[in-house]
């Protein structure tokens, strides 16, 4: 081979290195932080955008929102390396930590000063149906607006407290059952097209900032116990260099006024550390919900049910212990705050 030919031949070789060395480059002078559908795009990026905007300027690099319809998508995301953080809900983000290589670093905390927020039922205001009771009991009449099933104040919650509870099947109790955003939720009963759907009282906040005519033709009838706030989850695998500078952005925003009215319309005040171990009681709910389920499968053989609910109660059991390490160490960590 003729030294020009060489040259021919290596040039393209080297210029496809040169590319994709440039392309990594640029993919490191951008995060791109992954934001679950609880409403749709175009409503969240306006109140998106300025806190991006202040990471950026933090950071030092582009800071980039990932859309989705669902929350499946932005898990998927994020197992792909396409998105390098993201806003979860506690389940959600059990999902991404198991499937997707994701660790939680950061908990939300309200505007509110509450330590978390609810689940709700909603109908319109102008419905006969007044308690979860009078939705169980007419359900096979009723169209029924479900959450995403990554959810977890729209599926999730309800669907242990509302439905296994009351050894319920949603897929079969109801005339018929759409999986939706919150925000679809909501309009739809507004709307008159679905007759009973999840919502949350985040949620609830915001449209009555944002649509106050929708949300006052919902009417309340149930409520969820507490659900801790929502997390934020990093790769695991993200550089520690980006990860201690998020840590300083986060850990470090909401100080000022202007932070704080960049924080108002995300209905957040400030941002906490946090760790896997937040989600370990939306983990024991989910358990619980899975060992209803078993409990109630009648195509079950015996020997194949007792089985499955051992199993179950052996993860329980692993779950409680682990929650009553981490409280007994944070009563001693108070008590020792206390002696000093």
């Amino acid at each position: 081979m003729t030294f020009t030919s060489y040259r021919r031949l290596l040039l393209p070789l080297v210029a496809g290195i040169s590319f994709a060395a440039s392309t990594q480059l640029l993919a490191a002078d951008t995060l791109k932080f992954g934001i679950i559908s609880t409403e749709s795009s175009q409503n969240q990026r306006p109140m998106w955008q300025p806190f991006l905007d202040d990471m950026s300027e933090e950071l030092g690099m582009e800071v980039e929102p990932f859309f989705a319809t669902d929350y499946a998508a932005v898990i998927q995301a994020m197992r792909f390396d396409q998105i390098d953080l993201a806003w979860y809900g506690n389940k959600s983000a059990i999902e991404a930590v198991d499937r997707a290589g994701g660790e939680v670093f950061a908990q939300t905390i309200p505007a509110n000063g509450q330590p978390g927020y609810w689940s709700l039922m909603i109908v319109h205001q102008d419905s006969d149906l007044h308690s979860v009771e009078d939705v169980l009991e007419n359900s096979s009449d009723l169209v029924f607006g479900n959450g995403d099933p990554n959810s977890t104040s729209g599926y999730l919650v309800p669907g242990y407290y509302v439905f296994a509870q009351n050894d319920v099947d949603v897929a079969t109790a109801f005339k018929r059952t759409l999986n939706s955003s919150h925000e679809t939720n909501a309009l739809s009963v507004a709307n008159r097209q679905v007759d009973v759907a999840t919502f949350n009282t985040e949620s609830m906040e915001r449209l009555e900032i944002s649509a106050p005519e929708k949300a006052e033709q919902l009417r309340v009838v149930w409520t969820s116990p507490l659900i801790p706030s929502d997390p934020l989850v990093w790769r695991t695998n993200l550089s520690e260099e980006t990860k201690d500078g998020l840590r300083e952005f986060f850990f470090n925003y909401g100080d000022s006024d202007e932070e704080q009215a960049i924080l108002e319309p995300l209905q957040w005040s400030y941002f906490k550390a946090s760790n896997n171990d937040g989600l370990l009681p939306i983990r024991q709910l989910e358990l619980f919900k899975q060992r209803a389920d078993v409990a109630n499968n009648e195509s079950l053989s015996d020997a194949d049910r007792e089985q499955q609910l051992a199993e179950l109660d052996a993860q329980l059991e692993a779950l409680n212990q682990r929650l009553q390490d981490l409280q007994g160490a944070e009563a001693n960590a108070n008590t020792v705050a206390t002696t000093d």
